[in-house]
């Protein structure tokens, strides 16, 4: 992935935070779902595929 696409993608935390900064913060695009520490915006991101970041989901939901 570009890095001025990654830039210019939109951030996203779950409401259930609020004002916390103890969260992660996912982006999404066509191809790729990055996800990154809420606490440090700058560091690093796990990029996953749409179809790991739902396999994923359902994980976690069980």
């Amino acid at each position: 992935m570009k890095r001025n696409t990654v830039q210019t993608i939109r951030w996203q935390k779950s409401t259930y935070s609020g004002d916390s900064s103890n969260c992660v913060e996912t982006a999404t695009t066509p191809a790729v779902v990055l996800v990154r520490d809420s606490k440090d915006a700058a560091g690093p991101r796990l990029a996953l595929s749409p179809a790991s970041w739902a396999a994923f989901l359902t994980h976690v939901a069980k």
